[in-house]
């Protein structure tokens, strides 16, 4: 995160090949980054070595774990309170997360009841909130995503919001 972040994208945790890659997202199948370009983010396709890039766009990334990885959500120890002071200092417009776990996980620490896809009633930290599906390659292929036939149109929705 820096000044001037738009929107801060917020995972669970690193999965095992990120934490492998030392790059955000960079496990195999992850579309992050094919939707972060094919929403309208960012100009140009970006790839899992470009995470730091990001904030030249005004984008930062986090997860809410930062004390361990693994492929998957199960037992992971959220430190919402710690991602909640962040985004209080950082004061981004938007904090969107990448999977409805995540989301889930901050709405429990926020006293919100689990979220669906998309903008959220509540604010987290400050931010507007927007729940994404998982870019993962494991959520994909499903025939819908709460209403939507694609993940990439959530994606674009949300794009349009910061976009503006």
């Amino acid at each position: 995160m820096g000044p001037g972040v738009r929107v801060v994208f917020c995972g669970t945790a690193p999965g095992l090949a990120s934490a492998s890659a030392g790059h955000y997202y960079a496990g195999p199948g992850n579309q992050f980054w094919t939707f972060l370009h094919q929403a309208g983010f960012v100009s140009s396709p970006l790839a899992p070595v470009d995470d730091a890039r990001v904030l030249e766009h005004r984008i930062g990334l986090t997860d809410l774990v930062k004390t361990m990885a693994q492929s998957h959500d199960r037992g992971l120890p959220y430190d919402a309170e710690a991602l909640e002071a962040k985004v209080s200092a950082h004061r981004p417009s938007w904090l969107a997360f990448t999977s409805k776990e995540a989301g889930k996980a901050a709405a429990r620490h926020a006293g919100e009841r689990p979220p669906g896809l998309g903008e959220q009633a509540w604010t987290f930290g400050g931010a507007r909130v927007f729940v994404l599906p998982s870019p993962s390659g494991r959520n994909q292929g499903r025939r819908d995503y709460d209403g939507r036939a694609t993940r990439l149109e959530w994606w674009r929705d949300l794009a349009g919001e910061v976009n503006r």
